[in-house]
């Protein structure tokens, strides 16, 4: 089946498509060390209680093993803790070992890729994406290898930003993150390439693909009860089920 990239190659950043995957891998291998700063401006603040609050919607608690994809330095992965009381049942994997490296968690760390997920089958009860999907080669490959690694009953929580289709509020949001934004990390960093992760973050927000074909790609890869949650008009979680049923076509 062909693969399904979250959006058209973006080759202001990189000459040729086949060159993505390691732009993306060494940009943020490069800009680790601000990132969890840039992170917490960007959001104002707010983002430690949205991440908690949006875990606890879809039922994680004390006793549950989470894996956090494309974890970055953590700041999902802490929420995740927080809620769990134990980080040690959090486990976070990232192709980028620049993020590894900064991230600042109890949990366990892994370096590897979303589209073939080095851990064995069923291994957890729920599974975190914090706005990293754009970031993928293949969402039908993620997506299955998703739904692989969880229990039965396990649940997925992806959290993403997504572009209005409305002329002014998209244009608003695009100033914001696509200039704005960057400029202040430029001139706070100093670093030409955090300004540029950031551009790279609105121009991916902005070609993304539509919710809707986000939530057939979960349904495709076996995960029933498959919705989505707005908050703030511009903050999706997607979120879906791993059933007996489903797991069972799937074996």
């Amino acid at each position: 089946m062909k693969p399904l990239a979250p959006h058209t190659p973006l080759t202001d950043y990189y000459g040729d498509p086949s060159q993505r995957e390691h732009y993306v891998r060494e940009i943020f291998d490069e800009t680790a060390p601000w990132y969890d700063w840039a992170i917490r401006f960007m959001s104002f603040g707010s983002g430690s209680w949205y991440r908690r609050e949006a875990l606890k919607r879809i039922g994680l608690k004390p006793g549950m093993r989470l894996l956090d994809i494309a974890t970055g330095t953590g700041v999902v992965a802490r929420a995740a803790a927080e809620v769990t009381n134990d980080g040690r049942a959090i486990v976070g994997i990232d192709a980028s070992i620049g993020m590894l490296h900064s991230g600042h968690v109890q949990s366990a760390k892994v370096q590897g890729a979303a589209e073939a997920i080095p851990i064995r089958s069923q291994s957890f009860d729920a599974l975190t994406i914090g706005f990293a999907l754009r970031h993928f080669a293949d969402l039908r490959a993620v997506f299955e290898e998703c739904h692989r690694v969880l229990r039965p009953g396990g649940r997925v929580l992806i959290l993403e930003i997504t572009a209005p289709e409305s002329r002014i509020p998209r244009a608003l949001l695009g100033a914001y993150m696509g200039r704005i934004l960057p400029a202040a990390i430029r001139i706070r960093t100093r670093s030409a390439r955090a300004a540029e992760l950031f551009r790279y973050y609105w121009d991916t927000t902005r070609d993304c693909v539509r919710p809707d074909v986000i939530l057939d790609a979960l349904r495709a890869a076996g995960f029933a009860d498959v919705q989505r949650n707005v908050e703030l008009g511009i903050f999706s979680e997607y979120s879906g089920t791993v059933n007996d049923q489903n797991l069972l076509m799937r074996l």
